[in-house]
């Protein structure tokens, strides 16, 4: 697999990696490493997200902000609560 990069990148690159004491190659992979694993998570979240709303939209279920951001202080505070129940 090959990689064009403009003359400034490389440059930028090189100099990067002298000052890392590591190869452009090995910045390159490290680089694609955690695009490939933020991007997978954001997918991640993004399915979770449209699960959850095709959840709601079937049953109606749901806790409001109130109900959540009660839940949430109470965790901040250290208490190990119970998400509050669902409903319609």
């Amino acid at each position: 697999m090959a990689i064009k990069l403009d003359d400034d990148t490389k440059g930028r690159l090189k100099r990067l990696a002298e000052a890392r004491h590591r190869t452009s190659h090995w910045l390159m992979r490290e680089a694609i490493t955690q695009y490939v694993d933020r991007e997978e998570k954001r997918e991640a979240f993004r399915q979770d997200t449209l699960k959850a709303w095709e959840a709601y939209r079937a049953t109606g279920q749901h806790v409001n902000a109130e109900e959540a951001d009660a839940w949430m202080a109470r965790l901040e505070q250290g208490d190990d609560v119970d998400p509050p129940p669902c409903h319609v």
